[in-house]
């Protein structure tokens, strides 16, 4: 008892509950090693390895802010950053409006609309090599259909991969082809979530279907458009396979193409200077986490939970 006549005797945690945190915690405990081993520890392995020069042997040496100095110095860099964001800039906005508008056509009742969603889904299924090898037929200047299209009705095509003002367009095109499909297939579940009660009013009220999509579908999906448009930058800013596959070392055109991704496996399994490649990647990683903190700053402003 203290001077005031209260109790200082702490409540006892009931057997029921401590076995309740106990499973809660074995739960979690699976995906928290997954993260620590393969999320956490290599990020802050790459974060010292960003200090260091790597040197014959696997050996490296301490060099301070040396790599980060040459970072912002080196043109290939500031160039590969400027592919990142035009790519993301050009794929983020066009997926996710396209990806908005063929989830409302097949989210209404047709005849084979389980069809037409696994034709959208396909190339999420798809192997990345193969659809690097399918493009690259489609976009060759000589016998591609693209360009043998085009000439059908008088027009020359351009040379879609080798020319530098029209490749990362290329690359642009098949970012926005291969990720409809996932996207579509969020929004799809989000728009199920949505009664149905609020349409069949508005339709009583005289609204029309276009008014209905934009004073009812978008706000009511925007958890999930949010949702779309974080992961859609953050594998914009990631690309690397489809340039890889699709565009050579001798390509004239590498230089307007390459990824921040791209120019990381050029120093790190090419050129063999991981450290640099690590401050690179570190860089990128940067870049992602401010533009995430301003999107979760900024979905207050259009996201209706």
């Amino acid at each position: 008892m203290t001077f005031d006549g209260k109790s200082t005797t702490k409540k006892k945690i009931s057997k029921s509950t401590l076995n309740e945190w106990m499973w809660g915690y074995i739960m979690i405990l699976p995906t928290f090693i997954g993260l620590m081993v393969l999320n956490i520890i290599p990020a802050i392995q790459t974060l010292i390895l960003s200090f260091q020069k790597s040197g014959s042997f696997g050996k490296s040496t301490w060099t301070g802010l040396d790599n980060y100095k040459k970072l912002f110095q080196d043109p290939n860099v500031l160039q590969a950053t400027y592919n990142t964001f035009k790519y993301a800039i050009l794929v983020v906005p066009a997926t996710a409006i396209i990806s908005l508008v063929v989830a409302v056509l097949l989210n209404k009742k047709m005849k084979g609309v389980s069809v037409y969603r696994t034709i959208y889904f396909l190339p999420m299924v798809a192997a990345p090599a193969a659809i690097a090898m399918v493009w690259r037929w489609l976009y060759n200047s000589e016998y591609g259909l693209i360009n043998y299209t085009l000439s059908l009705v008088g027009i020359k095509g351009p040379n879609w991969i080798a020319d530098p003002n029209v490749a990362l367009i290329s690359i642009v095109i098949i970012g926005i082809w291969s990720t409809i499909g996932y996207n579509m297939i969020l929004l799809l579940a989000g728009l199920q979530e949505i009664p149905r009660d609020y349409y069949e009013a508005a339709n009583i009220d005289g609204a029309s279907p276009i008014r209905q999509f934009f004073k009812i579908t978008i706000p009511l999906v925007s958890p999930t458009m949010f949702f779309v448009v974080v992961t859609s930058i953050m594998s914009a800013f990631q690309v690397f396979d489809v340039i890889f596959m699709l565009i050579d070392q001798g390509n004239p055109a590498i230089e307007k193409t390459q990824s921040l991704v791209y120019l990381f496996y050029k120093h790190s399994f090419i050129l063999n200077d991981k450290g640099y490649g690590a401050a690179i990647i570190m860089l990128l990683l940067a870049i992602i986490m401010v533009v995430t903190v301003i999107q979760v700053k900024l979905q207050k402003k259009w996201v209706n939970y």
